[in-house]
This record gives structure tokens, sequence and C-alpha cells, in this order.
């Protein structure tokens, strides 16, 4: 454990989307804050995706090693594939489906019985039970850390860590936050602390620590950064990748009319929704931490909230990694320059500077970066391609904008 924890980071949750948002976020502030050592803190907090983020940072894992793994997975000794969060939750299928016969023969005794009152809706309700609760296994992440955190230097045990780690999860029969890492809770691997932070309900099934049922942490808080303050963590970088979609503002900004989420259908309602929630939630624990703890300066870094992109990106996407993780980076960097004098402020009470060569150099870029050899420094070719890969991907953006029906194209 760090000897001064200080400095913490906590990263919040977002599906795939949000730790590919996170990773670019990261290699943008490392880059550019002098002084600060991403790997390095004293304290680390994890929800949902965040976890899986948070525990490489808390072993030392940097942010470029894992856009190695995460984004650049083809050319990593440790890739990560993104089937591992699709495969389907058999065993659950395979329980549920055993208790069908039961609760049939059941609901059709209490319907059939003389005299009874139950309804055929009542009665057949309790078939519901055997719906899976969960579509996808997540036990494939849990797997894939085991082996990542074997490796040397690195460890699957909260208690063997230089710095202290918190991942977050909830406890489904009592709605109450477990914050895994903590004394009392730290026997658990890292890697099972993961897979049950970030089982989303209904998407994986829930995941059983110690004869207790654990779900997405995210369910009770959005950041859980008091738990770095509490640490006696004087400065906190937090990164939110989900925020709420402002349609007006997006439509102003690109000088054309506003077009309405609901186009979106379903998927856009559900999305909106949820991030309004847990959106609101962090705000009024912002509020929270600047009076409880007044000498400590809590940094938050996310998406600007008309950001096309990040809303309209399916959440559990990963096949556009690099061009996500791109947007973070140029994003993040563009946060910087915006709120240079503000963030300069705060960062100098803690020995951190701002490298403003780094930050107006233009030309930085993570697609050069991922794409040349042995890490070498990208020659003009490499320079060339990767603005042609951004080119292009703004070309087939603005394809799918025109093909569109008039009325339907998304703000952009």
């Amino acid at each position: 454990m760090a000897t001064h924890p200080i400095r913490g980071i906590a990263l919040a949750g977002g599906g795939p989307l949000g730790a590919i948002y996170e990773i670019g976020a990261l290699l943008a502030l490392g880059e550019t804050l002098q002084g600060l050592d991403l790997a390095g803190c004293g304290v680390y907090v994890g929800v949902s995706s965040g976890a899986f983020i948070a525990a490489g940072l808390a072993n030392g894992l940097s942010p470029k090693s894992m856009h190695r793994m995460f984004i650049e997975s083809d050319a990593a000794d440790d890739p990560f594939e993104p089937d591992l969060l699709l495969r389907p939750a058999l065993c659950e299928y395979a329980n549920r489906l055993a208790s069908l016969p039961g609760l049939l023969a059941l609901a059709a005794r209490e319907y059939l019985e003389p005299g009874g009152s139950a309804g055929f809706f009542e009665s057949f309700g309790r078939l519901a039970h055997a719906l899976p609760t969960g579509v996808f296994d997540n036990a494939g992440v849990g797997d894939y850390l085991t082996q990542l955190l074997s490796g040397p230097k690195r460890t699957n045990d909260f208690r063997q860590l230089k710095h202290k780690l918190f991942l977050v999860a909830t406890d489904i029969d009592t709605g109450a936050a477990v914050p895994f890492g903590a004394d009392g809770w730290d026997d658990v691997p890292i890697a099972r602390a993961v897979q049950a932070s970030s089982a989303l309900p209904g998407l994986f099934p829930p995941v059983e620590i110690g004869g207790r049922f654990y779900v997405d942490g995210a369910l009770t808080k959005t950041l859980h950064a008091s738990l770095a303050l509490r640490e006696s963590a004087k400065l906190v970088l937090c990164i939110n990748p989900l925020v709420p979609f402002d349609a007006r503002l997006a439509a102003e900004r690109a000088h054309r009319d506003e077009v309405s989420v609901i186009r979106g259908g379903l998927p856009a309602i559900m999305s909106q929704t949820f991030r309004t929630l847990i959106y609101s939630r962090m705000r009024v624990s912002m509020g929270r931490y600047r009076k409880e703890y007044p000498d400590a300066d809590v940094l938050l870094f996310e998406p600007e909230r008309d950001d096309v992109e990040m809303f309209f990106t399916n959440v559990f996407s990963y096949s556009d990694r690099r061009r996500l993780c791109e947007h973070a980076y140029q994003r993040t960097r563009e946060d910087l320059r915006r709120r240079r004098s503000e963030l300069a402020e705060a960062l100098g009470r803690h020995g951190i500077t701002i490298d403003d060569k780094a930050l107006a150099d233009e030309h930085r870029t993570l697609l050069a970066r991922g794409h040349r050899k042995n890490h070498r420094r990208p020659d003009a070719l490499g320079q060339t391609a990767a603005k042609l890969d951004q080119t292009i991907g703004r070309l087939e953006r603005l394809l799918t904008t025109l093909a569109a029906p008039e009325g339907d194209q998304p703000a952009s």
C-alpha cells in the first residue's frame, strides 16, 4: 500500500463503451498531466466496467498497456477477446429450464383446484420464475482477469496490492453497496469482484460470493469516489463515460433542426433513461463531496452532453473500439484545453502541472500510436494513415446521415 495515498482515481461504468472511453481519457490525462503517475496513485475505485480498468491500474498496468491489450488487442501478448462478453449463460438456462416442470405442475394444480380463487394469470404467473436472470455469462471476464493478474508483478489478491483498490458491487437481496477490497471484503479474488461489479442485471446473472449474490455496483452510486476520499485522498480524478444526451444543444451547435431521442426507438429511450438516472445521482454526490471534504479536489472528466458519438453508439459495442477510444482521447484533450485555468489551479495544489506543449500538439492521435511497430515514433506515412483513417470514419458517418430519410437524421 502506498505510504501517502493522497491521489485517487474513481472510474464509473458504461459497458464496453465505458471502458473504452476511460482508456482514451486516461491516455489523454497521462500524457498531459506532469507529475502524475496514473498507475501509481494511492487509491483506486472502480464500478462496473470501471472496475475492470481500476483493477489494471492498481496492478501497475499503465493506460498505454491497457490500450494495447483491450483496444489494439490483435498486437497484444494478452489480448482481450470481445466474445467473452457474449457467451450465453447456458448453466443459468439449464437450471431455470429444469425448474419449469415443477412450476407448471404447481400452477396447474392451483388453477384447477376446486373452489380455488386464483385466476389463470395469477396461477401461471409463477412461470416467470423459470426465466433466466441473465442472457450472457460474464464468467469469461473473470477467467481472463484471473489469468492476466497471475503475470509477473501482478496479483489477484487485494491484500497484496501496493495501492488500495475498491471494487463496488450491489448485494441484490439487500440493495446495499459492497466495497470489495475494504476490510472484511478483501479476501475475495480481484477478478471475481470485477465480475460481480460488472454484472448488469438482466444482461448477466448475479455473481455468487460467499453465499450472497451481487450485481452491478452502479445500482447504488455511479462513482463511489467517497471511498477514495475516506482513504485521505486529497486529489481524486473521476471519469464518467455516460451522460444524458441533450438533443437541443446538439442541434444548436450543429446549426440544424432538433431531432428527438424517441426517433431512436426503445434502445435510445432506455439509454437516455438510464443515463439520466445515474447522472442525477452523481451530481448530488459531487455536491456532497465538496461539502464533506472541503480540503480535497475532486475533478470530473466526462463527455459533453451533445456528444452524438457517445450516445448513438451501442453501449455494448466493441467493434469500433479504435475509433471510440480515439474519440475519447481527443474529447478529453479538448476538455483539458477548455478548462485549463480551472484545472491548473486545482492540480497545482498537488504538485501536478499541465504540459501545454503536449496539449497544443494537434497531430497527437492514438490511431498512429496503435498501428506503429515496436512503439517507434510515427513517421510521416504513419501520421498520414492515421488522418486517412479518421477521414474515412467521418465520411462513413456522413454517408449514413445523408442516406437517412429527411427528418430521421441524427444530429452530428
